[in-house]
């Protein structure tokens, strides 16, 4: 296999990663909110509030990113997650819950689908695009040793604060470096820009017309749409259960005879952060094996289609397991869940890619990421209903049946 260049951009790609995912409250952001008097049903609210949200700006600022230049659209999405983290920090209460989801949602919006567009721009600038799969592997495996990172951190501030809330105020920090790291990107990677005649309003018009026309002109690919939903509806499926291993977990360290001498939060604490680690540490393997694995398998359709079915049954036998109280195998499936989805994403960006023009790319991947966050917004108020009314397992296997039941209409076709 062709080397990948590691020059100073592909530091800078790898450095946005590893910042990116320096989110210090993730491995406790439900409980956090259990803590804060929030149940299961408004958790799934605000996760669907969250993906709703996401999803209305999604198009927009994809819009916007093509249109504008990329770099201004990123650097927008990092202010927008630091007004998120202060809200989220200083003003409890399920209502300015809501509105600190929004501004996260802005950032996600602005953020997810632009800095893939980048990378892919400028493989193809720099002529090596058939690397895409190999290169945007380790890019993520970056982000996810940050997330590494990010869990021991915040398993030392929540056993050293005794509270959950401290863990947003940590992660203004590495945002306001990604302020910076944003700036040093070259201009080039602002995308294809092309100069537009008129006032300021007749430009907006049309550079909006020009872009919503390509981006109408995706979905008229048959291919292209099953593409879209095959990545969509099992990311969906994972971000809507993926933050439940966090109760999975406390449970966990509760049952075990171990460091009697601490109380339940500094337990917990100190088991979240190391699994985390671990898992995040085996991502982040798992990414950047995703280039080998493309080259292993007969094509990537069907390694795509192998690692959906995956997926959703690793999420059943997790909600299996947890109904028989057989907490450890059921953490092992849910980090297998883990692992399937960061061996699958780089498959996907590289299938989507060969779809979309490059032109367009973050309008299109922007497209990708607002119907994942149609079914994460779904399936996140489906998980947060089940759990609050059945229980946790049941809601688990009952998403991943679902799951399963809707792939037939996703398979992509394996050539």
């Amino acid at each position: 296999m062709e080397k990948i260049p590691k020059n100073l951009q592909f530091y800078k790609f790898s450095t946005y990663g590893f910042l990116k995912n320096l989110r210090f409250f993730e491995p406790f952001l439900i409980l956090f909110f259990l803590e804060m008097g929030i149940n299961y049903i408004q958790i799934g609210l605000l996760y669907s509030i969250r993906e709703i949200a996401t999803n209305i700006f999604e198009l927009p600022t994809g819009i916007i990113a093509d249109s504008f230049g990329r770099r201004k659209s990123m650097i927008f999405s990092f202010t927008s997650y630091i007004f998120s983290f202060i809200i989220f920090y200083s003003l409890p209460g399920f209502t300015s819950y809501i509105i600190a989801m929004i501004f996260f949602s802005i950032g996600e919006a602005f953020r997810t689908g632009t800095h893939k567009a980048m990378i892919l721009s400028y493989l193809e600038i720099k002529k090596i695009k058939h690397l895409k799969i190999h290169y945007y592997g380790y890019t993520r495996s970056a982000s996810q040793l940050g997330s590494a990172l990010s869990s021991i951190i915040a398993m030392c501030l929540v056993f050293r604060t005794g509270s959950y809330k401290i863990v947003f105020l940590a992660s203004i920090i590495p945002y306001i470096l990604e302020l910076f790291l944003m700036f040093s990107y070259p201009k080039f990677l602002d995308g294809e820009i092309k100069p537009l005649k008129g006032n300021l309003v007749l430009r907006v018009k049309q550079r909006l017309k020009l872009t919503t026309r390509d981006f109408i002109n995706i979905f008229k690919n048959k291919f292209t749409i099953k593409a879209l939903m095959n990545s969509s509806v099992l990311s969906g499926l994972h971000k809507g259960t993926k933050d439940y291993l966090q109760p999975i977990l406390k449970n966990y360290a509760i049952a075990l005879p171990l460091f009697t001498f601490l109380d339940t939060k500094q337990k917990s604490s100190i088991l979240i952060g190391l699994v985390y680690f671990f898992l995040y540490i085996l991502t982040s393997y798992a990414s950047r094996a995703a280039g080998p694995f493309s080259e292993k398998i007969k094509n990537i359709s069907s390694g795509i289609n192998l690692t959906f079915v995956a997926g959703a049954i690793f999420v059943i036998i997790s909600g299996l397991f947890l109904g028989f109280n057989l907490y450890i195998f059921s953490i092992i499936f849910f980090v297998l869940t883990f692992l399937n989805e960061n061996l699958r994403r780089p498959l996907n960006i590289g299938y989507i890619s060969e779809f979309i023009s490059s032109h367009i790319m973050a309008t299109g991947l922007s497209g990708e990421s607002q119907l994942k966050s149609i079914f994460s917004a779904l399936f996140s108020f489906l998980m947060g209903l089940f759990a609050q009314f059945i229980g946790l397992s049941y809601a688990l296997i009952i998403m991943g049946i679902i799951t399963i039941v809707i792939f037939p209409c996703v398979k992509v076709k394996e050539n």
